[in-house]
This record gives structure tokens, C-alpha cells and sequence, in this order.
């Protein structure tokens, strides 16, 4: 191709050679001093991350040429600080979003909005998982700053979440602004270590106050993981917060409408039913850890937890028995006896959502004292908090089966699978239901003194004991099996196979879909 240039003279163009130095140009992210401080504090740059999240070679990136829309910051902003795309994850279709915070610390402006908002179209109209890539300063000032930035935003249904498809995100560094947005939505939030998400950058919001705001007190990763329970995993470092993406979507379908992959079941998987008896004491008041009851139950390394340093009286994890996926809410004595408290609530809430969006089935195992009562729980709305999981529960539409193992009083007997709320149930031949623990069952009735008058309780106690064995549940058909702790996992694969007959897709109705995030 022939080329006139300004003096008249004709000069020769190399399309493939010009082509190679814009994309060049392009992926070249913030210039090799910011890639090398990256790696000099052990941070991947976000192609490092994308690589190390999409299988070998199957990355398909878009919008590479896009830049700022401000004429200074044309050759400033390449790709405009989002990387996106899609390609292969575990050999399945899915798309990325990367924020690359070596360009303007990878500050949103319309440009880069117009590309996530593409993928985020395509991810739902197409049903593929959505991977967020998190790192921002925030929005990008001059782009947003006076009556014309604001009033040129479109912002009606840029944060609408109908959980069509899978989301995941990992928030690495700091997350302000989208950044904190699109972790907060997603449906899997890893944080790494050092990480910090907030609503405001802490120089802001100590400019703001007046007063030193200290940025991991602020909204750092123990904050989440610990206190708001947004985090559900923590990771040592960019490369595990990405595998536990991979790991997650392996879970997961690829959109509602259709059943979670089924995999390979480890061989041994289902022999150590004989371990849970000597893992549960016979004592309810005597605690252990459910977790090792989990990995009894489940398929050889398959679970996976979520929030697990947060509302620690109950574990939330997704988990695979005998191949299929289903999500797992127990509660642990290791920690305020199994009392649920209000994290606890919104952590069952939160699976429970996950669970009944992408069709995975819920298995409950009971052994709990109750809700966590008093003035600091009552502070933390409690109340509204068991309501929402009430209803929560009522609405799921996927398979709920409810095993009761030790004992399982009051309200919580409704709220983890009694009353009905579950599909199947089964009690050990060793639990105990009623209203109230008996032992204060006797000294709210009866008013005795354990230890003035030992007879007595003695005598009321027994009163109070009679009729709450695992018999006499399922002599009113509230269990539908007594079992051998050692046969809880054979009772729950039968179970989900009478649930799925035939005559069923296993697909739910979805009504938690639209439930909102960061209740």
C-alpha cells in the first residue's frame, strides 16, 4: 500500500509491522519500572493473573486498543487500565475482567466502563462465569468531576445482579470505587493478604473527618474475613487468591440453567463413616469439630469452605458427594457451643442464596443449643437476621435434606432443616430434639436449683427429658429415618437420588436470585 506523506513523496506502509507496534504499545500496561516494582513485592501484573487464571493459551482479549477519552491522557492510558476478555477456565468458556493498576492505578473512566459493561452483558446473555480481576484507586477524577461527568453516566442497571451466570472476584491491593462494587456483587469474594476494599480511600476519608484513619482498620482483609464476613476465602498471595477462583467455578455451571458438572469420585471416598462415632462425644455438652465430620462425609478433598473465619458457630462450604456438588451448613461446637449468632445467620442466608441461584443441593447437619441470646446479640439485629434466613429457606426451590446429629432446640430446629423445611431428613439414633435444653428447660418452668435441691431437679429433669429422642421425632414422621452416624453420607446420596428422578431436571425455580448482596 502506497502512503503520500506531507512533502508529496510517496512512502511505503507496512500494515502487519504497524499493527504489531500499536498492540505492542498497547499491552505494554504502566512501562517496565512499575511491572518491576510489582515483582519486586511479589505482585503478579494483571496479564500475569489472567495467564495464571485461563487455561494455556485460550485468552481472547477485547477492546486492547481502547484509551482515554481525554486527549492528554491518550498515550498515558493503554487499554484504557481494564484488561478484558475471555478464553478457557477448567476447559470452559468464561470471561475476565483485570484491572491493571500500573496504568492510573487502573481508575475507571466511560472508556474503560464501556468494556466492562459489554462483558457483563455478554457473561448474562450468553450464559459463561464473570472473573473480576480487582485492584483500583477508584473512579478517575477529571473523567467524572462537574455536572457533565455525573449527568453522562448510565448507570440504570450497571449493578444489577440477576446471578445468571457465576461471578467471582479477588480483590488484591487497594479496591475503591468498581472495584469495590464488583467484589461486593460477585458470588465468590477471595481477598489476599494486605488487601484493602472500602467505600473511600483512607486519605479521603481522613481528609473528610479530620481524623488518621488507618487503612487496614479501615476496610483491610481481617476486617472482611473476620468482622463483615464479605471475604469468603483469604489468600497468602496472588497466585492462590487465583487458583481458589479456578477452584470455586469447578463447582459451579456455567449458568442457571443448567446442573453443576458432575466429577470423578475419588477412590475411598465414603470409608470413613466409621470415624464420625468417635469423632461426636455421646455427651452434648462435650465439643468437637464438624469440620472432620465434613470431610467424613464428603468426597476425598473436595471441600471447600466460604467464610470461614467469620461466624464461626456455623460452617458454610461448598463440598461434592459422590460427584455432585451441594453446599453444606453445619453447625460447630468448637465454637460458642454451635449457638448461631447473627453472622451466623448471614452466613446460612448467604449460602443458601448461592445454592438455590446455580441449582446445588443443601445439606443441613444440626447440632446446636439454639440462637445466641442477649444484649450484644439482640445490638446486632438477630431477630431480623433468623427472619431472613426463615425465609430464605422457605423460598429455595433445590433439594434440602437435613441431617440432626446431636441435638437440635427451639427456633434453630426450624431454621437448620426441621419443621419441614427440608425435603428429607434423618436423625442419629443419638440426638436430642425439644423447645429448650431440658437442663434449663427445668429452671425456667420449674425454678430448681440444681445444687440447693439435687432430688428434685433430678426428677423434673427426667420429666423434662422424656419424648425428645431421635424415636420419638420420627414417630410423628418429623425424621423420616433414624440412622448410624456412620451411614449419614449413604443416607444423604440416597436422598439426592430420590430427589432427582426421572421426572425432575433438578433446575430450581431461582427465587433467591436476585436476593441482595452485602446484607
Amino acid at each position: 500500500m502506497k502512503n503520500q506523506d506531507t512533502a508529496g513523496t510517496e512512502t511505503s506502509v507496512r500494515l502487519p509491522e504497524d499493527h504489531q507496534r500499536r498492540l505492542e504499545k498497547a499491552q505494554a500496561m504502566g512501562g517496565p519500572r512499575k511491572l518491576d516494582a510489582r515483582r519486586e513485592h511479589g505482585k503478579l501484573n494483571v496479564r500475569e493473573r489472567i495467564d495464571r487464571l485461563m487455561d494455556d493459551g485460550t485468552f481472547r482479549e477485547s477492546g486492547v486498543f481502547v484509551t482515554s477519552a481525554v486527549p492528554a491522557d491518550k498515550d498515558k492510558t493503554p487499554a484504557d487500565g481494564k484488561i478484558t476478555g475471555s478464553g478457557e477456565i477448567n476447559g470452559r468458556r468464561s470471561i475476565v475482567v483485570g484491572y491493571d493498576f500500573t496504568v492510573k492505578g487502573s481508575s475507571s473512566s466511560p472508556m474503560s466502563n464501556k468494556k466492562m459493561s459489554h462483558f457483563k452483558a455478554l457473561s448474562a446473555g450468553t450464559g459463561t462465569p464473570l472473573v473480576y480481576l480487582n485492584e483500583s484507586t477508584g473512579i478517575r477524577m477529571p473523567d467524572a468531576m462537574g455536572g457533565t461527568g455525573m449527568g453522562n453516566a448510565n448507570s440504570r442497571t450497571r449493578f444489577l445482579r440477576k446471578r445468571e451466570s457465576p461471578w467471582a472476584a479477588a480483590a488484591f491491593g487497594y479496591c475503591f470505587g468498581s472495584a469495590a462494587w464488583h467484589t461486593m456483587i460477585s458470588d465468590f469474594a477471595v481477598f489476599t493478604k494486605g488487601s484493602v476494599l472500602a467505600v473511600s480511600s483512607p486519605g479521603l476519608v481522613s481528609r473528610a473527618t479530620g481524623q488518621n484513619v488507618d487503612e487496614q482498620e479501615l476496610g483491610g482483609w481481617k476486617v472482611h474475613a473476620d468482622v463483615t464476613g464479605y471475604a469468603d476465602a483469604v489468600a497468602k498471595d496472588d497466585e492462590e487468591a487465583v487458583d481458589l477462583i479456578r477452584r470455586f467455578l469447578s463447582y459451579m455451571p456455567n449458568h442457571n440453567g443448567e446442573l453443576p458438572p458432575v466429577a470423578e469420585v475419588p477412590a475411598g471416598s465414603g470409608d470413613r463413616g466409621a470415624e464420625i462415632n468417635e469423632i461426636v462425644p455421646e455427651s452434648r455438652t462435650q465439643t468437637y469439630d464438624v469440620r472432620k465430620v465434613i470431610e467424613c462425609i464428603a468426597d476425598i478433598d473436595s471441600v471447600f469452605p466460604l467464610k470461614a473465619r467469620y461466624g464461626k458457630s456455623l460452617v458454610t462450604c461448598l463440598a461434592r458427594i459422590n460427584g455432585q456438588s451441594v453446599g453444606i451448613i453445619a453447625n460447630n461446637p468448637m465454637f460458642k457451643g454451635g449457638a448461631l449468632d447473627a453472622a451466623a445467620c448471614d452466613k446460612a442466608t448467604a449460602l443458601l442464596v448461592l445454592c438455590d441461584s446455580y441449582n446445588i443441593p443443601v445439606v443441613m447437619l444440626a447440632d446446636q443449643p439454639g440462637f445466641l441470646i442477649g444484649l450484644e446479640a439482640e445490638r446486632s439485629k438477630v431477630a431480623g437476621k433468623i427472619i431472613n434466613w426463615m425465609n430464605a429457606l422457605s423460598l429455595v426451590t433445590v433439594p434440602k435434606l437435613a441431617v440432626t446429629m446431636r441435638k437440635n432446640y427451639g427456633q434453630a430446629f426450624i431454621n437448620m432443616g426441621g419443621g419441614g423445611t427440608a425435603d428429607a431428613t434423618a436423625g442419629w439414633w443419638t440426638t436430642e430434639v425439644s423447645f429448650m435444653d431440658p437442663t434449663s428447660a427445668v429452671s425456667v418452668v420449674h425454678g430448681v436449683d440444681p445444687e440447693a435441691e439435687p432430688e428434685l431437679y433430678a426428677e423434673k429433669l427426667a420429666e423434662m427429658s422424656k419424648g425428645t429422642s431421635a424415636y420419638d421425632v420420627a414417630g410423628v414422621y418429623g425424621f423420616e429415618q433414624v440412622i448410624d452416624p456412620a451411614d449419614t453420607r449413604e443416607f444423604i446420596i440416597n436422598a439426592l437420588a430420590d430427589q432427582y428422578n426421572a421426572r425432575t431436571s433438578g433446575i430450581g425455580e431461582h427465587n433467591l436470585s436476585m436476593w441482595p448482596t452485602g446484607y
